[in-house]
C-alpha cells in the first residue's frame, strides 16, 4: 500500500467516523425519549450506510478498465434503502387505536441516508441534514403544549345495570369535552360491560382521566 492509497483510506474511515457521529447524536436525542432505538443502533446504521456507499461507489476501481466489465455503482447503495426499510419496520406497532415507533423508524431511514450522504463525500449536506433532523425531533415534540392534539383511546367501565348510571356516564364524558365515537354494551350478571372508543383532548391522558372516576358509585371497574 503506497502512501497515496492510505491517505485516500484515511480519509474513508474519517467519513464513516463522522457519519457515526451525526448517527450517534440523533440517537442521543431518541435515547433521551426512552424510544427503541438510541445511540448504538443510529450511530451503527449511519456507519455502516457510510461505508456500504464507500464501497459501492470505491470499492470496484481496481477492476475497472478490464475487458467486459461494466459496473453501475448505485446497485450496492441501493440495497441500503430496503435494508433500513426491515429494520425500520420492527420498530412500528399498533397497541389498541394508537400506532408507536413510526418517528423512530423514519429517523433510521434518514439516519441512513445521513451516512449514504457523507460516505459519498457530501459532509455539508449529511451535517446540515442531521441538525436538521434534530431540531424537528426537539422542536415539533408532542410534548411541546402548541403542537398537542386530540387521540383516540378505548375506555372500558363495568356498570350498575340501568340505563340510568350509563346515561350519566356518557354525560359525564360530554361534560369533560370528550367525544364518544363508539359505545359497545354487554351485559355481565347484573352489570353492563361499556366498552368505549372516545378521542382524548390533549390535556388528558387516560391514566389520569381513569382516576376520576374511581368515586363515581355505580361504576365498579375501569380500565384503558
Amino acid at each position: 500500500m503506497n502512501i497515496m492509497q492510505l491517505e485516500t483510506q484515511m480519509e474513508f474511515l474519517v467519513r464513516i467516523l463522522l457519519a457515526g457521529i451525526c448517527g450517534g447524536i440523533i440517537g442521543y436525542e431518541r435515547k433521551s425519549r426512552n424510544k427503541e432505538a438510541g445511540i448504538r443502533t443510529h450511530l451503527i446504521v449511519a456507519s455502516g450506510a457510510a461505508l456500504i456507499m464507500i464501497v459501492s461507489k470505491y470499492g470496484f476501481s481496481d477492476i475497472l478498465g478490464d475487458k467486459g466489465i461494466a459496473l453501475d455503482p448505485s446497485r450496492i447503495a441501493a440495497q441500503i434503502v430496503t435494508g433500513v426499510g426491515f429494520l425500520g419496520a420492527g420498530m412500528i406497532f399498533m397497541r389498541k387505536n394508537t400506532i408507536s415507533g413510526l418517528t423512530t423508524a423514519a429517523g433510521i431511514w434518514a439516519t441512513s441516508a445521513i451516512g449514504m450522504a457523507i460516505g459519498s463525500g457530501l459532509y455539508a449536506l449529511g451535517i446540515l441534514t442531521a441538525v436538521l433532523i434534530v431540531f424537528v425531533q426537539i422542536i415539533l415534540h408532542r410534548n411541546h403544549r402548541w403542537l398537542r392534539e386530540s387521540y383516540k383511546e378505548e375506555l372500558s367501565f363495568v356498570i350498575d345495570q340501568n340505563k340510568e348510571a350509563l346515561q350519566d356516564l356518557q354525560e359525564r364524558l360530554k361534560r369533560m369535552q370528550i367525544e364518544i365515537l363508539n359505545v359497545s354494551l354487554t351485559q355481565e350478571h347484573s352489570c353492563y360491560q361499556v366498552d368505549l372508543i372516545v378521542v382524548l383532548p390533549d390535556t388528558y391522558q387516560a391514566a389520569k382521566l381513569l382516576d376520576m372516576f374511581h368515586d363515581v358509585a355505580y361504576i365498579h371497574e375501569i380500565d384503558a
